[in-house]
């Protein structure tokens, strides 16, 4: 019960900040699409209001930016089945080649094999301790900030990552799909 209460908490506290100035939605159900193109054979679709994925090809597959961002606070709703392997790609090098050693990647991967690297992680960059964030099952909000080298990530409210990387500055930001079921509801950003 007290985790849906700090689920719900959050979700309120991101409602109510994205409305604020110098936020823009990019995402936002069915509206925004133009926003992104799609890379991979993953059949990206909005069903009942919200982005969602549910099966690809051999590959993962995602939604990217058209634009690029170097420093902002980005806000995510999200909706991830118990075994859905996916996960926020950010300053990615390369549009059209999205990868987690490419961009920074806010994971999203309750059953990782390696739980350290699994929720809640920068893949390959930071280090997630127990109690393991899990995403499963539920509407979530991660909240990530990149300001130079500095990167945070809070998902539901608790921070999971803060870390120094100075390897990636600039380039889109891309949804994935690599298994299971993943939905996004929303996605706001706000450049610094």
């Amino acid at each position: 019960m007290k985790r849906n209460a700090v689920i719900a908490a959050s979700l309120l506290v991101a409602a109510c900040a994205g409305s604020g100035a110098g936020w823009v939605t990019l995402l936002d159900g069915p509206n925004g699409l133009q926003n992104f193109v799609s890379v991979g054979e993953t059949p990206w679709e909005v069903k009942d209001g919200v982005l969602q994925a549910d099966r690809g090809g051999k590959a993962a597959g995602y939604f990217v930016t058209k634009n690029n961002y170097g420093d902002f606070h980005l806000r995510v709703e999200f909706w991830a089945s118990h075994d859905s392997n996916s996960g926020i790609y950010m300053r990615c090098a390369n549009p059209k080649v999205i990868t987690d050693r490419t961009c920074y990647e806010a994971n999203i991967f309750d059953q990782r094999p390696d739980p350290t690297g699994g929720t809640g992680a920068f893949v390959h960059r930071s280090k997630v301790s127990q109690p393991y964030p899990k995403a499963g099952g539920q509407w979530n909000v991660y909240e990530i900030t990149l300001k130079g080298p500095h990167l945070v990530a809070v998902l539901n409210g608790v921070k999971t990552a803060d870390i120094v990387d100075t390897e990636l500055t600039y380039g889109p930001i891309a949804l994935q799909w690599g298994r299971g079921v993943i939905k996004f509801r929303k996605v706001q950003i706000q450049e610094l």
